[in-house]
């Protein structure tokens, strides 16, 4: 059965969900929720909770790297942020959080204007390898060439190339694109990469070598690309797409499994969960992090594309603070909203639907939910 819709004479396109959509349904069996197992392993590296931290200022400064690497996530930093550009970015940070909503781009885009310093790389890097958690740090492919050894020569355990949208196969007549699949192959450290969202993009950038893929576009709290540009991709969907093409690689390539990180669009523990069931094996915060109490937004939520110089597409949100980051993921939870207690409500959701660990509970039966959630 086709799931296209016509549009117009001219234009059909085809019906996508968003987590909103989806809801998983209970099976036969139920289990206790402690005897659930929410672990996740990427190449050498085995985390105990499937959530990765989005390496954003408002959501991962390296303190908070290590708080989260401790409770057994990992922490993405941003490794063209403000504590790569600043020596101290505390004041900085302060700043921005208070803002009149009127400036606030402008003066992001002015703050963002200071040039990287390539030590400051190293340095951060460092302050999380000292505490012995795992180190991710994240470059968008526009600033990879260009600093990649930076952070290779810095120890980091994971690198992350992370864009709106970013494809195997670049066209530029300005400049020699980054070359993924050779960049990917010369590196000594696993790779994740993204956005993608659809099943051929992401399963090109399997074909590089990635060693995980990041499902998502516009689809974020502080995104406004939708309405900037006009593009969104509905993550139930795009997350489904993409398992697709990791099961079809894993034949193609003779067993060699690409992880799917959903990433956007999970603002609260029923996200995560739908994400999981419709093919994650992890999931990217952004907003849900930055609730932290110990998040260096202070309340307030951006990225990067808050802050572009010519083409903003996106903007600081108010999030507010809902409590301390071992609360928001292991709570216990104070009000029944979703934003405290996120694996505590996976677990609870793997257990209900009678699924012991993460690979098992993508097989759960989704539907299309007939309400839309409060």
């Amino acid at each position: 059965m086709s799931n296209e819709i016509e549009i117009g004479r001219g234009k059909r396109g085809r019906r996508a969900f968003s987590f909103d959509d989806v809801a998983v349904v209970p099976s036969r069996r139920t289990r206790d929720p402690e005897e659930v197992s929410t672990g996740w392993q990427i190449d050498a590296y085995h985390f105990d909770l499937p959530i990765v931290a989005a390496p954003m200022d408002s959501v991962m400064s390296p303190a908070t790297a290590v708080a989260l690497g401790r409770h057994g996530g990992l922490g993405v930093l941003d490794l063209e942020g403000l504590w790569t550009r600043y020596e101290d970015p505390a004041p900085l940070l302060a700043e921005i959080a208070g803002l009149d909503p009127e400036g606030a781009t402008a003066r992001m885009q002015q703050l963002y204007a200071e040039p990287i310093i390539p030590e400051l790389i190293t340095e951060r890097l460092h302050e999380v390898r000292r505490a012995g958690v795992t180190v991710a740090g994240a470059l968008s492919p526009q600033r990879t060439q260009q600093l990649w050894k930076h952070v290779v020569d810095a120890g980091v355990d994971l690198f992350v190339i992370r864009g709106t949208t970013v494809s195997a196969e670049h066209v530029s007549g300005q400049a020699e694109p980054l070359n993924l699949k050779r960049f990917i192959y010369e590196l000594d450290v696993p790779v994740v990469v993204g956005g993608a969202s659809t099943y051929t993009a992401a399963l090109h950038l399997m074909r590089t070598g990635a060693a995980g893929v990041l499902v998502g576009f516009g689809g974020g709290a502080a995104h406004t690309t939708r309405v900037s540009l006009g593009i969104h991709a509905p993550m139930a969907t795009a997350v489904a797409d993409v398992a697709a093409a990791r099961r079809d690689y894993l034949d193609e390539s003779g067993g060699r499994y690409v992880h799917v990180i959903a990433d956007g669009g999970v603002g609260r523990s029923g996200d995560l969960v739908k994400a999981v069931a419709c093919g994650a094996d992890a999931v990217m915060l952004g907003a849900a992090l930055a609730r932290a109490a110990e998040a260096p937004g202070g309340g307030w939520h951006w990225g990067p594309e808050a802050h572009h110089p010519e083409l903003p597409r996106g903007e600081r949100v108010a999030v507010g603070t809902a409590g301390a980051l071992e609360q928001i993921l292991f709570g216990p939870g104070r009000q029944a909203d979703g934003t405290l207690n996120l694996v505590g409500a996976l677990r609870r959701a793997m257990a209900t639907t009678g699924y012991s660990d993460l690979k098992e509970f993508q097989r759960v039966e989704v539907v299309v939910s007939p309400y839309q959630p409060r």
